[in-house]
């Protein structure tokens, strides 16, 4: 039997001593990650793992703040784009909070460590009441209020993309459930959940106004026009911009705006990374990287706030 070759022989017993197969068995048997998701979070925490031993790490138990914060540096003296940087230090962070979480390390030194600012562009999102201003716009004496605001309340509630707001089609809608199909890029399908609030005013839209727009040329979608057929990219950025104007949000807002709101808010909320992943729709966890500008303090505050154990 042919022994591995050394080279080989250390990296696997690196990746035993930073505790790598048991953070990738949490992350495939527990979180239910992609493979090629899998693939990401196993190449940056070995190559987090690889420099951290040039600095005598043995373990990460051994690891602080300081160690990490060249690594950061190193990636960007690699080349790497920023969105792939941000990917490998949310990676470095998911893997120190199972650690911490497991009782395996008694701190979490990647708490602090960040990217430079300014080596990404962060997404335009509004805040928390600004959305409620524009989801409460519809005049509800209009004919068309109702489909206006399911078609907000169903955008800001899923984080979907415009184009699968106009692929979206009744039998798609399980309403009971509080669940949507939707088809993105590719034609790949996902399941995203969706509010109580956004549920009411498809509920009611569905029941009130779609019938009276319907002419037989709706082709069953759920979104149509004021002649029955469904609406255009063009339409859904006419009424969002409509109703941003009617409240007096002073500054370019888009169908992204609303996808980009929906993941920041949840991140801010608490949610994890991956869920928000899943929900975006987004194939590679380094896509969704962007969102974890989000404050980290608040997040710590929100813990502390609603924790029952946080004191």
């Amino acid at each position: 039997m042919t022994s591995p070759s050394p080279q080989l022989a250390g990296l696997d017993q690196l990746r035993r001593d930073f505790q790598l197969h048991r953070f990738l068995d949490h992350l495939r048997f527990e979180r239910g990650v992609s493979e090629r998701t899998l693939e990401a979070y196993d190449h940056d925490v070995a190559r987090a793992a690889i420099f951290l031993r040039t600095r005598g790490c043995e373990g990460p138990e051994s690891v602080s703040i300081t160690d990490l914060r060249p690594f950061v540096l190193r990636l960007k003296d690699l080349g790497l784009a920023p969105s792939s940087i941000a990917r490998n230090v949310s990676a470095v962070r998911t893997y120190f909070g199972f650690l911490l979480a497991e009782g395996l390390v008694s701190a979490d030194p990647s708490e602090r460590i960040q990217t430079p600012r300014g080596w990404q562009t962060l997404p335009e999102v509004l805040s928390i009441a600004e959305v409620e201003r524009l989801l409460e716009a519809p005049d509800l004496s209009h004919p068309l209020a109702w489909r206006d605001r399911a078609l907000l309340e169903f955008m800001y509630a899923s984080g979907v993309r415009v184009s699968e707001v106009l692929r979206l089609k009744i039998h798609d809608l399980s309403l009971g459930e509080e669940l949507a199909r939707v088809r993105g890029k590719g034609g790949k399908e996902r399941i995203v959940p969706i509010g109580r609030r956004a549920i009411g005013a498809l509920s009611l839209y569905i029941r009130e106004t779609r019938p009276r727009l319907e002419r037989g040329r709706g082709e069953g979608h759920v979104f149509l026009n004021a002649r029955g057929t469904p609406l255009t990219r063009m339409g859904v950025w006419k009424i969002l911009r409509g109703h941003v104007d009617a409240v007096g949000i002073d500054r370019r807002v888009s169908p992204h705006t609303l996808r980009h709101s929906f993941a920041t808010h949840l991140l801010e909320g608490g949610a994890d990374l991956i869920a928000v992943q899943e929900m975006l729709g987004h194939a590679d966890i380094s896509t969704t990287q962007i969102y974890t500008h989000v404050d980290r303090r608040y997040l710590a505050e929100v813990h502390r706030s609603f924790h029952p154990r946080a004191d």
